[in-house]
């Protein structure tokens, strides 16, 4: 387990839990025993008393906290059966952009995701979760074959932004982008997203512009990096936490500012604590919102989702 700076007091506690436990396992002495309940009881209290008062900073920290759960930690626990598909049919397959066609209690789903990476041979094979424009094709595609089969989609946001590279602005990024955010507009099937970690500005907006957006409670979602606001605002990227108070890119600021449709609280002390628990309650949520869009027509769809964009920022006569 690896601890974020304001995680070390528990840190500490679990350590001196650990060590008690070894020692209950080889002898069943009561007073070590009962120090462990104690001690337990002492820890939920602590994780409780950080984790409910964390400032936009520290829950920076935790969407890119490198053991959160990414999309192939999630999909198979959410899933009966997954297909993974390959290739923008254009150029090549974009290792960033997990895709395919999955069952989720029994309903076919197309599921679109930004995997990151863990350790560093991962992380260059997904280009540490910035997406390439064939990335983002494979994207519209998989989008295209979801209208086609009239299955729903479920998308999984989880990516610093998308490639800022040379090759990458040669390949057509901007437009691959765009026409991504313009796919997600025109399908006419059910399309929910879930922001897992971080959501970086167009990069993840390419394949969050759904009927239901949803965030993980200690996710982000913002039009530029705390670091990326620092540097242009103060000319200083050292005062990132800063800058991060002033981004307002929290799910309980979204949701407040009617960006998200809702939050799905973390297990305590983050999703990366427990894979199985968050991808259970990811998966109620989608089912829910599925099951509520699936009774809507196409036209419908469109029209709902023409009008929630629409809203998005606007002042006056058009809210």
């Amino acid at each position: 387990m690896r601890y974020l700076d304001f995680e070390q007091p528990i840190a500490v506690l679990e350590e001196e839990l650990e060590k008690l436990r070894k020692q209950a396992n080889e002898s069943k002495d009561e007073s070590i025993l009962k120090r462990i309940k104690e001690l337990e009881r002492d820890l939920e209290k602590l994780k409780r008393d950080i984790f409910s008062n964390l400032t936009r900073w520290q829950k920076v920290q935790l969407a890119r906290h490198p053991d959160r759960p990414y999309p192939m930690d999630i999909i198979p626990r959410i899933c009966e059966d997954f297909i993974e598909l390959h290739g923008d049919r254009l150029y090549g397959d974009d290792k960033s952009i997990v895709a395919g066609i999955g069952k989720i209690e029994g309903y076919g789903t197309i599921i679109v995701g930004i995997q990151k990476g863990r350790e560093t041979e991962e992380k260059i094979k997904r280009n540490f979760g910035m997406p390439h424009p064939e990335g983002y094709r494979k994207a519209i595609r998989m989008f295209s074959l979801a209208e086609k089969l009239g299955l729903p989609v479920l998308t999984l946001v989880d990516t610093p932004g998308a490639y800022p590279g040379v090759g990458a602005e040669e390949r057509g990024q901007f437009s691959a982008i765009a026409y991504s955010i313009k796919k997600m507009l025109e399908i006419g099937v059910p399309t929910i997203s879930i922001i897992t970690g971080e959501g970086g500005s167009g990069g993840a907006l390419a394949i969050a512009v759904a009927d239901r957006v949803y965030m993980l409670e200690y996710a982000i979602y913002s039009v530029i990096s705390p670091e990326g606001a620092a540097s242009i605002l103060f000319r200083d990227a050292s005062k990132n936490k800063e800058a991060a108070e002033y981004l307002k890119l929290t799910a309980s600021d979204l949701l407040k500012f009617k960006i998200i449709d809702g939050i799905i609280k973390e297990p305590l002390g983050g999703a990366h604590r427990d894979y199985d628990e968050t991808a259970r309650r990811i998966k109620l949520v989608f089912l829910k919102a599925f099951r509520e869009l699936r009774r809507k027509d196409r036209a419908t769809l469109l029209r709902e989702r023409f009008k929630k964009y629409r809203r998005m920022g606007a002042w006056g006569i058009l809210q």
